[in-house]
């Protein structure tokens, strides 16, 4: 497999790398053998979104959104009109009876946002002067609306007219925001999530009331996402992980993910010296409706959520935080670092225990509640019965600075974005293989043969 193709980088010099992790040059389970390089960007790269099954939109700190083709790896279009770093980026489809169109809206550090059509790459409309730099976008189709978060909570008709807006308490402001049922949106806040509600009157004007503040956490809030449409779940610097209800926002589970080691004695749960708050932070949150992966520091963590448990976990799954994750199905996931690789893993069932499973790596570690009470080591075992292992099945290198995020288009490949100011654009290598013999094929039949 190719190493640093695009310039070296020294390996992590203080950290040593588990010989578990060095998958070796042969990984049968990895179709990714086939990359394109995309270069267009001139500083950090850290938003990727999917306009459609064959365009992404990528944005960083130089300002710029670029629009790629991820079949043929072209540069579509170049959105030039932020003048400072983008800070969030999202989606806006307007559909009809007959047509349906996508737009892109950015927010920057400029303090403005902007309204673009994807397809001429036109700035199609513009505020500038809000009072303070947007952290956050989130559409909410089904009623026009857009809402943005920052030091104050705004909602935007699809013509970007303000709607109404609301100063927040919290000095880090809205950090986070997904939609809920019954027009009701939650946005995190420092250690809280508030419930807002919408409203639509007659005349089409839309009004926004906080009904709740949900108050459980101990530390500020990192990631908070929809599981599906009866839960979402948020996780907070302090590896806490809660589970809610999307009707009543009640706590229904509470994990403290805190990567702690048992020992022989009354005292189950010692930590590992001080750890620093990276080492067990909830960088990112991804579900498939049924499992939720959690990136916890350099680990990951699987969390099904029917039986509210543990299903799996790796506390050093790379050399660096993880940033970004993706549950591709029941058994696969993705996850990429500040270290530059990105990973594919496989959820698998653990082989029967030749020794009392205490004595293994699985009994030296131990997920908990903070409230939990102590038990005897014998019980470990009981208290996470359906335990498996994430066995790392691929790994994708050719980034030479962290790896942002990544979006995956199926069979069409993988889109991976760095600090390195480039993208990648990964490809199953037997699937374009036979794609270009198809190719081939077609044009000689088309010029009568050789």
């Amino acid at each position: 497999m190719l190493r640093w193709i695009l310039g070296g980088r020294e390996a992590q010099g203080s950290v040593e790398k588990s010989p578990v992790l060095c998958i070796g040059e042969e990984q049968p389970k990895n179709c990714f053998t086939e990359l394109q390089v995309l270069k267009g960007h001139f500083d950090i790269v850290r938003f990727l979104v999917q306009i459609d099954d064959f365009r992404c939109a990528s944005a960083g700190d130089d300002g710029l959104v670029l629009v790629w083709n991820i079949e043929t790896g072209e540069r579509l279009q170049e959105l030039r009109g932020h003048s400072q770093q983008i800070t969030a980026i999202t989606t806006f489809t307007c559909s009809n009876e007959v047509t349906s169109h996508t737009s892109l809206i950015t927010a920057s550090s400029d303090r403005s946002l902007s309204l673009w059509d994807p397809d001429t790459g036109n700035r199609v409309q513009t505020i500038s002067d809000l009072q303070s730099s947007v952290k956050c976008l989130l559409v909410l189709e089904r009623l026009g609306v857009c809402v943005s978060g920052g030091e104050e909570l705004c909602v935007w008709n699809k013509d970007f007219q303000l709607q109404c807006h609301r100063q927040n308490h919290s000095d880090t402001g809205i950090t986070a925001l997904i939609e809920l049922p019954k027009n009701c949106i939650a946005a995190a806040m420092d250690k809280e999530i508030v419930i807002f509600r919408l409203t639509v009157s007659t005349d089409s004007s839309v009004s926004v009331a906080e009904i709740r503040c949900l108050s459980d956490h101990h530390d500020q809030i990192r990631a908070l996402i929809n599981v599906n449409d009866r839960l979402f779940a948020s996780g907070s610097d302090a590896g806490e992980l809660i589970l809610w209800d999307s009707i009543d926002w009640n706590n229904l589970s509470y994990e403290h993910i805190l990567w702690e080691e048992s020992q022989s004695s009354s005292q189950t749960e010692i930590r590992l010296g001080a750890p620093k708050p990276s080492e067990m932070s909830i960088q990112h949150l991804t579900t498939n409706g049924k499992l939720i992966l959690a990136a916890v520091g350099s680990g990951l963590y699987v969390y099904d959520v029917a039986t509210k448990t543990v299903v799996a976990y790796r506390k050093a799954a790379h050399d660096s935080n993880v940033l970004h994750t993706l549950l591709l199905s029941d058994c696969e996931l993705m996850s990429c670092s500040e270290d530059g690789s990105v990973r594919m893993w496989e959820i698998q069932d653990l082989p029967l225990p030749a020794e009392p499973a205490s004595a293994g790596f699985f009994g030296m570690w131990t997920f908990s509640r903070s409230n939990k009470q102590s038990a005897p080591q014998s019980k470990k075992v009981m208290e996470i019965p359906a335990m498996r292992t994430l066995e790392l099945t691929g790994d994708l290198i050719g980034h030479s600075g962290a790896v942002q995020m990544f979006i995956s288009f199926r069979e069409n490949g993988l889109v991976t974005c760095s600090t390195d100011h480039l993208l990648i654009l990964w490809k199953n290598g037997e699937r374009q293989s036979h794609l270009r013999s198809l190719a081939l094929f077609h044009k000689l039949e088309e010029n009568g043969g050789l």
